[in-house]
């Protein structure tokens, strides 16, 4: 399923870096790394690239071999241009990586995302493992595009499984262990979730979408609109997710949150219609929960 004569619009690029003062033919290491990023991230040709703000800022092009030496084969703008031609395939892949079901269901129009995307939010970081955070306000924002808030959704999802893969590891609370603590006690207490939870509201058929993208022959469902409620969380290696009801999403949030049980409890039973939680549910739900690895300990209340 792909998008015809789809146009993704870009932010403005950040504003130029003040110049910073150097004394040719020697380049401070901190110019000298701004000019290359500024080089690398530029669309175009990389003759472009080196004669474009903010690039020539830190470096006059024609002062270029100053910083960077020819090889016996390549000339010095050969040797940049290796980079910077790179740039928008390595963008591809990482947020290829992190975006399947997007990459998916966009299909021919990725390449348009990627460099849209990019263009507005640039790699600035040392590693590429957060490029993709600012994915779904982007999409969020981009008023031309079919299935707007199906793709936003869609979005939201896949970060907050990136997000989930990328947490730190944590201990985690056994069934066994709670249930060894005094009710009055752990009434007074909180749950601490593991830093890998992820709670996502959906108002589309993401979830859905996504089940079906690694089979291709299976057949991947049109967006609708489709309430559901999502929680993820990884273990060891693996990121699970998987649906709750409202009431228990409801819950988890308060859990989430570091509200006491008991408060969470008597909040839930108090809720109306399909938010309210019956007596019933919490002990099905607690050891539920603390057999998917959602939680990682509990802390005594401490009034302040």
């Amino acid at each position: 399923m792909g998008l015809t004569r789809t146009r993704f619009s870009a932010e403005p690029p950040p504003p130029a870096r003040p110049r910073c003062p150097w004394t040719p033919p020697e380049v401070r290491l901190v110019s000298l790394q701004r000019w290359m990023q500024a080089v690398v991230v530029h669309p175009g040709t990389t003759e472009r690239a080196l004669r474009a703000s903010p690039a020539a800022t830190y470096l006059k092009p024609g002062r270029l071999e100053t910083v960077l030496l020819p090889s016996r084969a390549l000339t010095a703008a050969q040797r940049i241009a290796i980079y910077q031609e790179m740039y928008p395939l390595r963008m591809r892949d990482a947020l290829a990586s992190d975006y399947p079901g997007l990459e998916h269901f966009l299909g021919e129009k990725f390449g348009d995302f990627v460099a849209a995307y990019t263009k507005a939010h640039p790699s600035m970081g040392y590693t590429l493992n957060r490029l993709g955070d600012h994915v779904p306000s982007f999409l969020g924002r981009q008023r031309q595009l079919r299935s707007r808030g199906f793709l936003k959704d869609l979005a939201r999802l896949e970060l907050a499984i990136s997000e989930a893969f990328d947490s730190e590891e944590a201990s985690v609370l056994q069934a066994k262990d709670l249930e060894a603590i005094p009710p009055a006690q752990l009434g007074r207490s909180r749950l601490v979730t593991v830093p890998s939870v992820r709670l996502i509201e959906l108002a589309w058929n993401a979830g859905d979408y996504l089940d079906t993208v690694r089979d291709e022959n299976h057949q991947h469902p049109k967006p609708r609109k489709s309430q559901s409620f999502v929680a993820i969380v990884r273990r060891k290696y693996s990121v699970y997710r998987f649906r709750v009801s409202q009431a228990a999403f409801l819950v988890l949030s308060d859990l989430k949150e570091g509200r006491t049980i008991e408060f969470v409890v008597q909040r839930a039973l108090a809720r109306q219609g399909s938010r309210r939680a019956s007596a019933e549910d919490f002990s099905g739900w607690f050891r539920s929960w603390a057999a998917e690895g959602l939680f990682s300990g509990v802390r005594k209340f401490v009034k302040k």
